[in-house]
């Protein structure tokens, strides 16, 4: 089986290719691609096949899928870009004649109106309409959204948002990366929407507490208006366009638009997910290490 992982340079897809192997599935049948083959080249070390592939560059991604069986297509990063660089992957795993294309979506992509969520309903349009069996991995937020800001928290002794008491269902990337291999080794699961995200939903005051708990550094919630919460980000040098999306899902997070009880990561990984106090204890002892 030859088993295709897009987006294999960044976090999300080089964890699936090592949960893969994780499971036992050999080396030579998996393909991880990306952009920049240098940054493949320990998994091609390790008997991964690794090819270029870029989703802007059709002809790099019809020779990359070539014999793909299984494709799975880790969304892009370039707001006002990924519809159509996600068409292009689409339709080339439906040239190669892949039996399936499992998408990184978002959590609830058929009911949230955040924005950060159109580009997500727009491929989920795509895929549809493809002719190409899928499945929809809508993953929720992930820990490392906030745990990569930890030093900055105990330093300023607060978290900023716009998000009052919403409750976020995140998980570690590591997570929803075993969720993707599961569906990429599995059977049965063409045709389906897992709603992903992790057993224990917080607010970010409970984030906030949490880190005071384990960090013994007084650290508290500072809830902002939208547009100062979007301002404050820009501020950190962080792309106007960025800033004001993110703001924007924080307001989905307030409406309760990152919140799933649906089981669906647990399930697909046969093991309860990361808890909040695990992921801030292990970003801790990282951050205390010399």
């Amino acid at each position: 089986m030859s088993l295709i992982v897009t987006g294999a340079t960044g976090q999300l897809g080089r964890l699936t290719v090592e949960s893969l192997l994780e499971q036992g599935v050999p080396a030579g049948d998996i393909v991880a691609t990306g952009r920049r083959l240098d940054q493949l080249k320990s998994l091609g070390d390790r008997g991964v096949q690794v090819r270029h592939a870029d989703y802007a560059d059709p002809a790099s991604l019809r020779t990359a899928f070539q014999g793909a069986q299984r494709v799975l297509l880790v969304s892009g990063s370039e707001p006002g870009a990924r519809v159509q660089q996600h068409r292009n992957v689409i339709e080339a795993a439906r040239d190669a004649g892949a039996s399936l294309v499992a998408y990184t979506s978002i959590v609830n992509a058929a009911t949230t109106s955040m924005r950060l969520a159109e580009d997500h309903q727009a491929t989920e349009a795509l895929l549809r309409g493809s002719g190409v069996p899928f499945t929809f991995l809508r993953n929720s937020w992930y820990f490392e959204n906030y745990t990569a800001y930890l030093s900055v928290f105990l330093e300023h002794g607060a978290v900023f948002g716009s998000a009052g008491e919403g409750r976020v269902s995140a998980a570690t990337r590591a997570d929803y990366a075993a969720a993707a291999a599961a569906v990429l080794t599995g059977d049965g699961h063409e045709g389906r929407a897992y709603e992903l995200g992790g057993d224990e939903p917080f607010t970010l005051a409970e984030l906030a507490a949490e880190i005071t708990a384990q960090a013994g550094t007084q650290v508290a919630y500072t809830d902002l208006p939208q547009a100062e919460h979007a301002r404050a980000l820009a501020g950190t040098g962080m792309p106007q366009l960025v800033a004001d999306i993110l703001a924007d899902a924080d307001q989905g997070l307030r409406r309760g638009e990152l919140h799933t009880a649906s089981g669906d990561l647990a399930g697909l990984i046969g093991r309860p997910a990361t808890r909040l106090s695990q992921a801030i204890a292990t970003t801790l002892r990282g951050l205390r290490t010399p």
